[in-house]
């Protein structure tokens, strides 16, 4: 159970610790504590990351945990630090930067870091105050539990505190830390930190330690003669070729993808101003700091590979051979479109790859598209379709009806072998039923800031299994209200 120790002031939540990543040394990051934030509450609270993280049922009822993660008590066995990185924003190189407003508390002995966002100013913050508002946190915590749902490989969040400490952005709002959680945090941009320096030394103990946690067979491969840095940035693209296939598949934009928003084990990280797709628009800009398009939906996996070809760049000193480097990223190229196809003909229904899918997988998207059809909506309604044969909910989502009826032709034909009960069972797995649209989340912060955080707990509720019916919860599977679309998400979100 935790507890408050009144005679040594801290707060002791039953978890056991080891150095981690801090035990790289302070080249790499700064011991400091984070900064209290007065009369804190609970506004969501994720049992599932709790449970993971070994924490006793009722870890949530004392007091000094809920001040701990919010940064107002230290915790037995922890060393907490914020760690240094650069990295390149908008294509732009913008030197040092690092964790501004992220201070580590430490790795648990299961092997998982625990973050708090929000928990005050490091020496890396820039300028800025260091803190986290209720909005963006509440959207941090619900997405990494949302993504999580969906099987997406992302950091998760354990909490939401908020404080009325008031914290200045276009407007003054409340104060609020997530704690965050992840096998690491570690970021493309740390690589970059110690090669744009010329610090070799540093880089080949980042590397290595990444390696030898994470990345282990790369030690023993016979890839590139036997180069383990150059297996490690192959492995990496692989990973996050995959990743994004994932996010192309299910309308995910994440909308800033800097290189330090990249995570060396290819999760989603660093919610900001992310959205998922209502109407289907593969031009879609979700963060309104993105004048020029850079992060749109359909740019994401060449950004992504121009940002392995930064990681590359980082890692050269090490691999040691240029041509060795791009050689190591060329996997990128066949494992997104693989990975992308083999998405999309599951969401199709379709458990084997046949010549034809491209065709069929290209057409749907050309269409949903042209008519800005609501994507969660029409995959979902499709899954349904195989289920029970009943085709006009999918058909009157599109005004193309004679363009809709051609490929629904196509798509029938393909299936017209298949056993349809597994294919609908295929679908209902694949598909899911609800997603975070910027609306449902818009709600509950609006709620949260009136100290209902009911709104909160029901959403993460759904979308912690997002491809079940849950009875009664249809009204956060609908399609958005018409003033969604005036949402307006940036990078201060």
């Amino acid at each position: 159970m935790s507890l408050l120790a009144e005679d040594t002031g801290v707060a002791d939540l039953g978890l056991r610790w080891k150095p981690g990543f801090h035990a790289l040394g302070p080249a790499f990051l700064t011991d400091l504590r984070p900064t209290p934030l007065p009369d804190p509450y609970w506004v969501g609270r994720s049992e599932a990351v709790a449970r993971d993280l070994g924490l006793p049922p009722d870890w949530h009822s004392s007091q000094a945990t809920l001040a701990a993660l919010t940064g107002s008590l230290p915790i037995v066995g922890t060393s907490p630090f914020a760690t240094v990185y650069s990295g390149h924003q908008f294509g732009v190189w913008a030197g040092q930067l690092g964790d501004g407003r992220a201070i580590m508390i430490g790795e648990t002995e299961g092997g998982l870091e625990v973050q708090l966002k929000g928990a005050g100013r490091t020496p890396y913050s820039r300028g800025g105050d260091g803190r986290a508002v209720l909005r963006s946190s509440i959207r941090e915590f619900l997405c990494s539990e949302a993504m999580h749902g969906l099987g997406i490989p992302t950091t998760r969040a354990l909490c939401v505190t908020g404080s009325d400490a008031q914290i200045y952005r276009e407007e003054v709002e409340s104060a609020a830390v997530v704690t965050r959680v992840a096998p690491s945090f570690v970021r493309f941009g740390h690589f970059e930190h110690f090669a744009a320096n010329q610090r070799e030394d540093e880089l080949r103990a980042l590397a290595d330690y990444v390696i030898d946690r994470y990345y282990p067979e790369c030690r023993t491969t016979d890839r590139f003669g036997g180069n383990a840095y150059a297996a490690f940035l192959e492995a990496v693209s692989e990973r996050t070729a995959a990743l994004l296939a994932q996010w192309q598949a299910v309308g995910f934009c994440h909308g800033v993808m800097n290189t330090d928003n990249m995570s060396i084990l290819g999760l989603t990280i660093d919610y900001g101003p992310f959205q998922f797709l209502d109407g289907f628009d593969p031009r879609h800009i979700c963060n309104h700091s993105d004048t020029n398009g850079r992060y749109a939906f359909n740019q994401q996996p060449n950004v992504a590979y121009w940002n392995l070809f930064c990681l590359a760049q980082a890692l050269l000193p090490l691999i040691g051979d240029q041509e060795v480097a791009v050689a190591a990223l060329e996997s990128y190229k066949t494992v997104f479109p693989n990975e992308f196809e083999g998405r999309m003909r599951a969401k199709l229904g379709l458990a084997e790859a046949a010549e034809d899918d491209r065709p069929l997988i290209e057409g749907v998207l050309k269409l949903l598209a042209a008519g800005k059809v609501d994507y969660t909506i029409f995959w979902r309604r499709l899954s349904g379709f195989m289920a029970d044969g009943n085709v006009e909910p999918v058909r009157d989502l599109f005004l193309d009806r004679e363009g809709f009826d051609a490929w629904m032709l196509s798509f029938s034909e393909r299936h017209a072998s298949t056993d349809r009960a597994l294919a609908a069972e295929l679908m209902r797995r694949t598909n899911p039923k609800f997603v975070l649209r910027n609306h449902l989340g818009q709600q509950a912060i609006e709620a949260s800031q009136q100290k209902d955080h009911s709104g909160v707990a029901t959403l993460l509720a759904v979308l912690q299994t997002p491809f079940e019916e849950h009875p009664g919860a249809d009204a956060y599977a609908g399609f958005p209200p018409d003033w969604a679309s005036t949402i307006e998400i940036s990078c201060s979100s």
